[in-house]
């Protein structure tokens, strides 16, 4: 898969997670969250993330993939929850190609 197929793909969930952010919490996993609230979108986004650690530590690859991938889906869901654009993140992330991550990391606390 090359990665207009990836980019495709991450647009099309953040076009179906904006879409079910209005269904209904009995119907769709995103609904439910929204109904919950902005926290627990977020608590989940750090569930996730702990997961994937944890995946990614005990060396399993089949696992670490599917923990990035919920990953990847609830911190979209967050994305979608705040109206902030993949295209935003993706511009941010073009931003600071070619960049020493040292010396972006040391422009942001300057």
């Amino acid at each position: 898969m090359n990665h207009k197929a990836r980019m495709d793909t991450l647009t099309r969930l953040e076009t179906t997670i904006a879409q079910r952010l209005a269904a209904s919490p009995e119907t769709s996993y995103v609904a439910k969250l929204h109904a919950k609230g902005l926290a627990k979108i977020a608590q989940k986004v750090g569930e996730e993330a702990t997961e994937t650690v944890i995946a990614a530590l005990a060396g399993d690859e089949a696992e670490l993939v599917g923990e990035a991938a919920d990953l990847i889906f609830h911190l979209m869901v967050l994305l979608g929850e705040k109206r902030v654009p993949l295209d935003r993140v993706l511009a941010e992330l073009d931003r600071r190609e070619g960049v020493s991550g040292l010396d972006e990391k040391a422009s942001r606390s300057a």
